[in-house]
């Protein structure tokens, strides 16, 4: 476990990738597409000696409460037309919640069965709303990490595909699917942002497996000025394995613990993200559940819905400001900061 501190990276600034692919016009197709509002928090601003701050509140996305659909609907997308002669596809993913309710929910609505193993310290919450969207749930004695190496095996069965969020070797054009899928959020953010004549100084990545980290990193560092947008992930004490990570320059598993912010409870970074990161990231800001759930108690003041994992962006940035480290991120009364808010209380309620 690690204590709540900021781990930065000296990265060569100078680093380009490729644009990612992108998904938006397949997400405008949908139904329940609508650009997610980007929340302007003057006071929060204020407090913490900021020119701006908003909050891209992912509470509301395509009829769930969380980011993960752009990606899940685009992979489950993909996953199809590789496999057009199969009909009757079962969907197999493991999740601690997010991503296996949006990969059963569209599973369900392009017509597919799905099957999601959960790891047993998923809240009860998380395992009744994937439930709902008609997937049949195992839990896995274990942690997230068992419950995706169950999963895996699972998907090797016939007239099954695995949708993971998470690669390894042999294992990396679907996760690569679901990276591209979140890049519609960044796209938005831009535009909503430019409608004030502003750009984004810094983003907040609240991080897992890290998926969400590559789609934010490929999405900044392959712009024409790849070195403008700090980009800080933040991950939970009890599971914080980018800074060993960068710090061995390989991928390191941790043994996780217990937390409420049980989407980022990942032990292990994804092979797919892991160069992005190491090559892209700035630093890594690691916060506790109770900076976390203060957090989400401050954004609720402000209109934002944040559960624990969402909030975990603020609480990063709090940090820095308390700690008389802005500056080590480029940050000040001329700045502008953006908080990713990955989901809402209704995917993970905050704890009494």
């Amino acid at each position: 476990m690690i204590d709540p501190a900021f781990h930065p990276h000296d990265r060569d600034r100078a680093w380009r990738c490729e644009r990612p692919v992108s998904a938006a016009d397949f997400h405008r197709s949908l139904p329940d597409y609508a650009a997610t509002p980007l929340v302007a928090l003057p006071a929060i601003a204020a407090r913490l000696g900021i020119g701006q701050v908003f909050a891209k509140d992912e509470s509301s996305r395509l009829g769930l409460p969380a980011f993960k659909g752009l990606g899940a609907s685009w992979a489950v997308h993909r996953v199809r037309q590789a496999r057009p002669d199969e009909p009757e596809l079962e969907i197999v993913t493991a999740t601690d919640g997010n991503h296996g309710r949006a990969v059963a929910h569209f599973a369900r609505a392009f017509g597919h069965p799905a099957s999601i193993f959960l790891p047993e310290a998923v809240h009860p919450s998380a395992v009744a709303a994937i439930e709902a969207e008609g997937a049949t749930v195992t839990i896995v004695a274990g942690t997230y990490d068992e419950a995706v190496a169950t999963a895996r095996d699972y998907a090797a069965g016939p007239g099954r595909a695995l949708v993971q969020d998470t690669a390894w070797d042999g294992y990396e054009e679907v996760p690569g699917w679901i990276v591209d899928g979140y890049d519609t959020l960044l796209t938005e953010i831009d535009e909503q942002l430019a409608t004030g004549g502003v750009a984004a100084d810094a983003v907040f990545v609240p991080s897992g497996v890290g998926s969400l980290l590559q789609a934010v990193i490929a999405h900044y560092r392959s712009a024409d000025d790849p070195a403008a947008t700090t980009v800080v992930a933040v991950e939970p004490t009890a599971a914080a394995c980018i800074p060993p990570s960068l710090a061995a320059d390989r991928i390191v598993s941790v043994e996780t613990g217990v937390t409420c912010m049980a989407g980022l409870n990942c032990g292990t970074p994804s092979s797919l993200a892991w160069p992005y990161v190491r090559n892209g990231l700035d630093g890594v800001a690691v916060v506790d559940d109770v900076q976390a759930v203060t957090a989400a108690h401050e954004l609720a003041a402000e209109g934002v819905d944040a559960g624990p994992c969402g909030a975990a962006s603020l609480a990063a940035l709090t940090l820095f400001a308390d700690e008389g480290l802005l500056d080590r991120i480029g940050l000040g009364p001329d700045s502008v900061a953006v908080l990713l808010i990955t989901e809402g209380t209704a995917t993970n309620p905050l704890p009494a």
